[in-house]
């Protein structure tokens, strides 16, 4: 037998205990906690002290692929230079994360 089989097995002939019949939602929503649930809110948690972490200087990579450098912070947004002598304004939302350490691995 597996451990499903045991777990939606109930006695014949008579009345099923409730506690047992509540068991497997129980374990399911267990599972899915554990491996849904608990990982993306540790990540969303590193997202945002990433986005807190931030200060002037620090290069960055955003959501769509651009490379660059923090020049000013604001509370919602930051302008980075992409370039010499070019700057965005870009939503703190979508910067993903501190390319440094990318573009280091891009050069070997």
């Amino acid at each position: 037998m597996n451990l499903l089989s045991i777990f939606l097995m109930q006695p014949q002939g008579e009345q099923a205990n409730p506690l047992q019949s509540l068991l497997p939602l129980v374990v399911i929503i267990v599972i899915f906690y554990f491996f849904m649930i608990r990982p993306q809110m540790k990540k969303q948690k590193e997202v945002r002290q990433f986005r807190e972490g931030l200060a002037k200087g620090d290069k960055i990579l955003t959501i769509g692929g651009i490379y660059g450098k923090i020049v000013e912070l604001k509370d919602a947004t930051c302008i980075i230079e992409i370039a010499d002598g070019i700057r965005i304004k870009v939503d703190k939302a979508g910067l993903v994360k501190d390319s440094s350490d990318l573009q280091d691995q891009a050069k070997k």
